[in-house]
């Protein structure tokens, strides 16, 4: 009996023991990556590999294709659903031993594997010579460049010495902008037999204006491990420093025949991303339109708009924005959404805008196209075709023809319908009729005292703070137009007429956050916060208050 309960709780103890791991073990990552995708023949690239499992990478799988060296490894620590979790980043450096596309196979980490990761090698063209313990190069990929080109600037600081300290200082042009982008990379390099370690930091410039653009040299200073004569007689250490080549840019002016807005890049490309090619009347259709620049920033591009054809709608999400740099360089990639209702069946167009821009490399104009999109649009479910091609609801057996024709609508309507339309337009004048005699008791009653709202929840009736505050906690965006336009006497139809009801200011612009967010992919929680903050006292009439407030403008003067 005793051994059962034993078994039990050593059972028991197991499976709490596992169910504690479960966590750990559904929140292991590996990831590997390459500090560069594209390297000289003669230099190295650093392989990091982060993983918050156990185990150590299995390097022999990189001896076909690279030489290792400077291995390093370093434990991290962070918080993560309130618990703390290690991590182990993992350091080596390659030296590719053949030029070409090489792949960095996958290593095995632990119980995991790492992903393949693609390297380009190509020979690289190394300083004709070296030039002491540490010195400095400096180029750009554009000496020639038009006024607000973006150029790649990529300063190298070479040294063979240990370094323990060090500074590297670039002044800044004037009449150009200049912006660091990305990390500082780090590898190695034989020159004329020396190995020196480089230190890669790059910059975009951008020219303010044509003429001449002097860019001053960089400066190095820095302490390095001295020889053997310094280790005995002094510290050590000995004084390192080094002066970067001033580079002159021969700014070109923007041409004449340039389009506008001025885009000056080399490369400009744009497509549908997957396009549809049917779609349905009444249901919306989504279409991605892709665009690819090279030489750009997203300030310099316009989030891209499309058309329809055939009455049909469209409604854009945000812009997607992805900003990278190759070659020293911004790249920028713009993706946007667009979901395409369609009015009627047959064939609808989609159409792309045309970007003009200048070709900076082959000094010309250019524009990017890309073809329509046809959208074979099919009737709405249950419907048919009139003489004119148009889809109209379909008739089912056993239905009267009593189906008159009324000018200016589509298809055929049925005589009932224009009965319940007759019916809904009396229900809105004595509607009318009543909220007018509702006013002016509202009116009588004004200089009355207000009574304590009772028990019976008389504060909760449509028209009072309480109802707003309820739509603003639980309801939709909808629900808090409903009730804000209640509160006024009488109700406001909408929220363009209850905004010119109310005084300029806060609520108004309470107001138009709410509208934007209903219909223009505005912030829902933020116009939440602006109507919840701006109405806490009540809504602040604008006086004095005139009936014609709410009428539209005549259509001819008077």
């Amino acid at each position: 009996m005793h051994m059962m309960i034993r078994a039990r709780w050593m059972l028991a103890l197991l499976l709490g023991l596992l169910l504690g791991l479960l966590p750990v073990l559904a929140h292991a990552e590996l990831r590997a990556w390459l500090d560069r995708d594209r390297v000289g023949l003669g230099e190295t690239v650093t392989l990091n590999i982060e993983t918050d499992g156990g185990g150590q990478p299995d390097y022999a799988p990189l001896a076909a294709d690279f030489a290792l060296s400077q291995h390093a490894s370093r434990q991290l620590f962070e918080r993560r659903g309130g618990r703390q979790v290690s991590r182990m980043l993992f350091a080596v450096a390659l030296e590719p031993q053949r030029a070409g596309s090489l792949t960095v196979p996958a290593l095995r980490v632990g119980g995991e594997r790492t992903v393949p990761l693609a390297l380009s090698v190509v020979a690289a063209a190394a300083p004709a010579r070296a030039r002491g313990n540490v010195f400095i190069e400096a180029e750009v990929d554009a000496p020639a460049p038009y006024v607000q080109q973006a150029v790649g600037y990529t300063l190298r600081l070479y040294y063979a010495s240990q370094l323990i300290s060090g500074q590297l200082d670039l002044p800044p042009p004037q009449g150009a902008s200049l912006q660091r982008v990305g990390s500082d990379v780090q590898y190695n390099r034989d020159i004329g037999g020396r190995r020196y370690t480089v230190v890669e930091r790059r910059y975009l410039l951008l020219p303010e204006r044509s003429g001449a653009l002097l860019l001053p040299g960089a400066r190095f200073e820095g302490r390095g491990v001295g020889n053997l004569f310094d280790d005995i007689f002094n510290d050590g250490q000995r004084a390192l420093s080094a002066s970067g080549p001033a580079i002159t840019l021969d700014v070109r002016p923007m041409p004449a025949a340039a389009p506008q807005p001025w885009l000056p890049l080399r490369g400009l490309s744009m497509r549908w991303v997957d396009p549809p090619r049917a779609a349905r009347v009444g249901d919306a259709t989504t279409v991605e339109l892709e665009i690819v620049a090279d030489g750009a920033m997203a300030a310099q591009l316009a989030a891209p708009t499309v058309d329809v054809d055939q009455g049909g709608q469209v409604f854009a999400e945000p812009v997607q924005v992805d900003e990278t740099v190759r070659d020293g360089r911004p790249q920028l990639r713009l993706l946007r959404r667009f979901s395409v209702l369609p009015a009627r069946d047959g064939r609808l167009r989609v159409v792309a805008p045309t970007i003009a821009w200048w070709d900076v490399a082959a000094g010309a104009a250019r524009e990017a196209v890309v073809p329509d999109l046809t959208l074979d649009v099919a009737p709405a479910p249950g419907a048919r075709a009139d003489a004119t091609g148009t889809a109209v609801a379909a008739r089912t057996p056993g239905d009267s023809d009593d189906w008159i024709r009324v000018p200016g609508v589509q298809g055929e309507v049925r005589s009932w319908a224009l009965a319940t339309v007759a019916f809904a337009l009396l229900w809105l004048v004595t509607l009318g009729w009543a909220l007018q005699q509702r006013q002016r008791a509202t009116a009588g009653a004004a200089a009355a005292p207000s009574a304590p709202a009772g028990a019976d929840g008389d504060d909760a009736r449509p028209g009072t703070p309480r109802t707003l505050r309820r739509a603003l906690d639980t309801g939709d965006l909808g629900d808090v137009a409903h009730a804000l336009c209640a509160l006024g006497t009488p109700p406001a139809p909408d929220l363009d007429v209850l905004a010119r009801r109310i005084e300029p200011g806060p609520q108004r612009a309470a107001i138009a956050l709410l509208q934007q967010a209903r219909w223009g992919g505005g912030d829902a929680a933020g116009a939440r916060a602006a109507v919840r903050a701006a109405f806490a006292a009540g809504p602040r009439w604008r006086a004095p208050a005139s009936p014609e407030d709410d009428a539209l403008p005549p259509l001819y003067p008077q």
